[in-house]
């Protein structure tokens, strides 16, 4: 019953390996090096590249369960060739897929529908503070544009939480889930948590929308990039500004706080 993790290093797949591997299940990653992976005991490392399909049918052989990314790389490019991966999956004898999405259901979701793929959807990642990290390290400060707009960011963590049970059960097969956290935050709101994690005293400059942009340009994003997080800043889909309980329903326990992950996240501020 080996599960095949892609984005294995990431914000969710490190997440996901390592609960999966406390639960007892084999787990095989897919990395570009499998000799620098850090991975937890007993994970198997292989080889494998979005962008070469054969390095991914390779991967598949023996795999049960498959956890997709449907992007990849630094711009966020959509994974090609997903009606050939999907068969593949497919004959590979795959039963239990996962597709996180980068907010759009896109090419990747429509090939994986025949293997009644369930698709994860969260809404604002509390993981994106984390580039914020070097401004508060140096400055002391967060610049952000729409940083007074409201989202209910989720935990990475919960993310994965929900990943492993539709990889391991057939509950949630073939469903969309949107995924929010516990409460509805603004960046200001956020600043304070990571305040009362580190006892630092940060503060949040708002920045107008042009500002926000040459932010973004300083930090190596590409205007496309820019253009998608700035618009979902500006205008957020209205779900994602509200908590739901998708997380308790499909793992059995609330979805943790920005507060609880700015205390495990601390180290990164300081």
């Amino acid at each position: 019953m080996t599960i095949l993790v892609t984005g294995a290093t990431g914000n969710v797949g490190h997440h996901l390996v390592e609960r999966l591997v406390a639960d007892g299940h084999p787990v095989r990653a897919l990395t570009r090096d499998p000799a620098t992976a850090r991975l937890p005991e007993g994970v198997e490392a292989v080889a494998g590249d979005f962008a070469d399909l054969a390095s991914l049918e390779r991967a598949l052989d023996g795999v049960t369960g498959l956890h997709l990314m449907t992007t990849f790389g630094p711009k966020n490019e959509t994974v090609p060739h997903s009606a050939q991966l999907a068969s593949a999956a497919l004959a590979a004898g795959v039963k239990r897929v996962t597709l996180l999405w980068n907010g759009y259901r896109g090419p990747v979701e429509d090939a994986f529908a025949a293997l009644n793929a369930v698709e994860l959807q969260p809404g604002e990642f509390m993981s994106n503070a984390l580039t914020w990290a070097e401004e508060i390290k140096a400055e002391g400060v967060v610049r952000e544009a729409f940083g007074h707009i409201g989202h209910a960011p989720v935990h990475e963590g919960d993310i994965a939480a929900v990943a492993a049970v539709a990889l391991t059960t057939d509950g949630l097969a073939g469903q969309q889930i949107p995924l929010t956290g516990p409460e509805t935050l603004n960046v200001a709101d956020q600043v304070g948590a990571i305040n009362d994690a580190t006892g630092k005293d940060v503060r949040f400059e708002a920045l107008s929308e042009d500002d926000g942009r040459l932010r973004m340009q300083a930090l190596g994003y590409d205007e496309a990039t820019i253009d998608y997080v700035l618009g979902w800043r500006e205008a957020p889909p209205a779900w994602t500004q509200r908590p739901n309980d998708a997380v308790e329903r499909a793992t059995g326990r609330p979805a943790r706080t920005f507060a609880e992950w700015a205390r495990e996240h601390a180290g990164a501020f300081r």
